[in-house]
């Protein structure tokens, strides 16, 4: 998993009947971009630093930078 500030960071939630969260993500701990990520979430408006789980994907918004997976999601799990 690889995001940059600015990416959202979505959480799916194992349990019926809990909504899933998301957030932005406004820091990154690493210049190759994998976790831990500060996340200011959209429910609550907290930062938080995350290491994301197998539940959670990165949604990555066009216009960061010239790396690929822009306007797409990248899931954790799956081999880029």
């Amino acid at each position: 998993m690889k995001a940059s500030i600015g990416d959202r960071l979505i959480v799916e939630s194992a349990t019926t009947g809990v909504a899933r969260r998301d957030g932005e993500i406004v820091g990154v701990h690493h210049a190759d971009g994998t976790p831990p990520y500060d996340v200011r979430w959209s429910d609550t408006g907290h930062v938080s630093m995350v290491f994301p789980g197998p539940d959670a994907h990165v949604h990555h918004y066009a216009g960061h930078g010239a790396g690929q997976g822009r306007g797409q999601e990248e899931r954790t799990g799956t081999p880029a």
